[in-house]
């Protein structure tokens, strides 16, 4: 039996499906069923705003004793551990055969366990009537801290969607370098430097730049942001990220919104746009082809929809 390394887990709402699956199809390239994937790519999960966890499956079976014998095998000695129970969708075990069950894997691990303060902690579960059991890594969600940056906008996106872009952008691959075209006050190179990717902003107002350097430098990140406009930038890029201005403190034109795009495409294949109208003539104008898309409404106000558009240079 075929089983991949790695089983995610998902959580997200209505507005961010669209995005979520967007996302799953950069990094996985699939998207996901009830909530899971099974893959063979290693990602962190605090990398996606939408992954809960990472089971990385050592040992699996259709047979339940078969699994017990196995973890017994494996002769696991650790001091610390624990041992979870992840409940996933068409799986009818019961609450009291669940602790039935952590505490035979518990008995079959040499060392004491610690539920409070865990070095490693295990997981059991049951899935398509396969029980898998391997280290479940989850989410922290550290990266929330950059909510309490210190320079922010009410219309800048959410950090939700400034972690897809950069997943989208780069394909969760930590070598390929981004651009973030219109950087802002930051928002999407804090979500890359967080996750230790390679990122340079550039932005034509210089208020915003001091503001992006400024929450930078906040969270003891390094990144170059160029105040410049995007058309002397001549540095090469894997992808580049436009979140489109189109707010009154960066207001700009139909002429400016297509030469920020021209001028990011001639120093990339690759952009990820965050628009909110349709610009699909002005990516046909430049020679480039949309390969994906979605939408994301805004919690609270579904009549406002940003558009995210992946595009690739034809040829």
């Amino acid at each position: 039996m075929q089983i991949k390394k790695h089983l995610y887990s998902f959580t997200y709402d209505n507005t961010e499906r669209e995005l979520c699956h967007l996302e799953s199809r950069a990094v996985f390239n699939q998207e996901e069923e009830n909530k899971l994937i099974f893959s063979d790519i290693k990602i962190a999960p605090s990398s996606s705003a939408f992954i809960k966890s990472r089971l990385d499956i050592s040992l699996f079976s259709e047979n339940y004793a078969s699994l017990i014998q196995a973890i017994k095998k494996e002769k696991i000695s650790i001091e610390g551990f624990k041992v979870e129970y992840l409940v996933i969708k068409g799986d009818t075990t019961e609450y009291k055969q669940r602790l039935e069950k952590l505490k035979d894997i518990g008995y079959s691990i040499e060392g004491d366990p610690d539920y409070y303060h865990p070095t490693i902690t295990y997981a059991l579960c049951n899935y398509g009537g396969i029980w898998f059991f391997g280290v479940l890594i989850k989410d922290k969600f550290d990266w929330q801290k950059h909510q309490k940056k210190p320079c922010s906008y009410s219309n800048s996106i959410n950090i939700n969607t400034a972690k897809a872009l950069v997943n989208i952008a780069g394909n969760a691959d930590q070598e390929k370098t981004l651009l973030d075209a219109c950087c802002g006050a930051g928002t999407i190179m804090l979500e890359a430097c967080f996750s230790e990717k390679k990122i340079e902003g550039c932005d034509i107002n210089w208020k915003l730049c001091r503001d992006a350097r400024r929450n930078i430098a906040h969270f003891n990140y390094s990144a170059t942001i160029y105040r410049s406009d995007i058309k002397d930038i001549s540095k090469r890029y894997d992808a580049a990220i436009i979140d489109l201005p189109y707010n009154l403190l960066s207001a700009a034109t139909d002429k400016d919104i297509k030469h920020i795009i021209e001028s990011s495409s001639a120093i990339t294949d690759r952009l990820v746009i965050v628009s909110t109208t349709d610009i699909t003539k002005i990516i046909e104008e430049i020679d480039f082809q949309i390969s994906d898309y979605c939408i994301v409404p805004k919690k609270g106000n579904l009549k406002f929809v940003r558009k995210i558009w992946v595009c690739e240079k034809v040829g």
